[in-house]
């Protein structure tokens, strides 16, 4: 195919110039009912005029990534957004069988969708879902407290949430995921604590659980400089976190990294691979991508990214990964995760050992009881988590 990047035609390598493992895939729906208080992510109120217009150039785009890398092996596919679940089951198919065309499928790979308890009311819809071999879903409550819900702009109430994962079991699901907020407006230890339980006992796989972040751009920012938004103090919020963690590893959820608990078994692969530095292909409207050592990002507005894939230009406008940024990734990703960095992989990487470039940093971190060395491995306590953000600079950059 003319006009395409040459270093697309060759076998994907990862940094140390062997074939990679295989990709993990994201596809990105940038469609919602509307738009919640506290979300940056790109998304559109849904018409079906613009739907039908990112149907069709997505089709296009799955088309054009599986003959530039030449029918890849893939690990993964994440369905995320705006609400996926807002596809209508016979087009999200259309989508499946053009990954299947155009991409090799790994025997029990990894498919997410992410749904909103108010767009998935039907048992047939989840039983269809199963049915095209998606096989893992990731349903966002953020609260099951109904003025907490309507505090971010959630379009549902706690009920439709639960009623949502029991139809979601009852179609057969064996994997599913929910998403929790902490550190809410006017939000105390003892609420957060109890809607965990509430949430734990309708035994989901996995849980993830982010602490609310103010994000530019967002309804929520321009709030927060013109009221109070009565968050919890820093005290409150770390009780929440530390709290929250141990209640879920002694209902045996682990930990694997900073917002995210799974039972044995039930990581999430593709976020996990994300953690890892695999190469990952994101398709969509606004969708990142990071292949060998070249990142893009795709147009945000339908008109630039339509343009983008029938012109065959999509991915050309590419930032180069140096050394010192994979570096850097590796440090910040790394350390996300209760794994930690291994520290033979950053020496192999850069030729420098951390514990000695970052002498000062490293035993101050150690003396404050937020970072722990051992078996070659330098991870983040749960103290160190919560000030994650400022110790990754840290460690990460000069």
């Amino acid at each position: 195919m003319p006009g395409y990047p040459a270093m697309f035609a060759a076998p994907l390598l990862q940094g140390d110039g062997k074939e990679a493992r295989n990709l993990l895939v994201y596809i990105h729906v940038p469609f919602c009912k509307s738009r919640c208080n506290y979300c940056a992510f790109h998304s559109q109120v849904f018409n079906q005029v613009t739907f039908a217009w990112y149907m069709k150039t997505l089709l296009a785009e799955i088309e054009l990534w599986g003959k530039r890398l030449r029918n890849p092996k893939i690990g993964t596919v994440y369905f995320g957004g705006g609400t996926p679940s807002m596809i209508p089951p016979f087009q999200l198919e259309l989508i499946m069988d053009a990954l299947r065309r155009h991409f090799r499928f790994t025997k029990g790979m990894e498919i997410t969708v992410e749904t909103n308890p108010d767009t998935v009311t039907d048992l047939t819809y989840f039983q269809t879902l199963l049915s095209m071999g998606i096989n893992r879903l990731s349903i966002g409550f953020q609260s099951l407290d109904d003025q907490d819900l309507r505090t971010l702009g959630r379009p549902h109430n706690g009920r439709q949430a639960v009623e949502a994962y029991q139809l979601a079991r009852q179609a057969g699901f064996a994997n599913i995921s929910i998403d929790m907020i902490w550190g809410l407006p006017r939000q105390k230890l003892k609420s957060w604590m109890t809607q965990l339980k509430a949430v734990v006992k309708l035994k989901p796989e996995h849980l993830s659980c982010y602490g609310l972040s103010i994000e530019q751009g967002t309804p929520f920012e321009r709030m927060q400089r013109d009221v109070d938004m009565e968050l919890p103090q820093e005290s409150e919020q770390a009780r929440m976190f530390i709290y929250g963690a141990e209640y879920l590893e002694s209902m045996g959820y682990i930990q694997y990294e900073i917002s995210n608990f799974a039972r044995m078994g039930f990581i999430s692969r593709h976020n996990q691979g994300y953690w890892d530095g695999l190469d990952y292909l994101g398709m969509g409207p606004s969708a990142v991508s990071t292949i060998g050592n070249r990142r893009f990002t795709n147009p945000e507005f339908m008109d630039a990214y339509d343009a983008a894939v029938r012109g065959g230009f999509i991915g050309e406008d590419y930032e180069e990964l140096g050394q010192e940024i994979r570096a850097q990734e590796l440090v910040m990703l790394s350390l996300r995760t209760a794994k930690g960095l291994k520290l033979s992989q950053y020496r192999e990487m850069t030729g420098r050992d951390l514990l000695k470039e970052k002498r000062g940093v490293v035993n101050a971190l150690h003396k404050n009881g937020l970072i722990k060395i051992s078996a070659g491995y330098l991870r983040l306590t749960k103290n160190g988590m919560l000030v994650s953000n400022s110790i990754l600079q840290s460690l990460a950059f000069d």
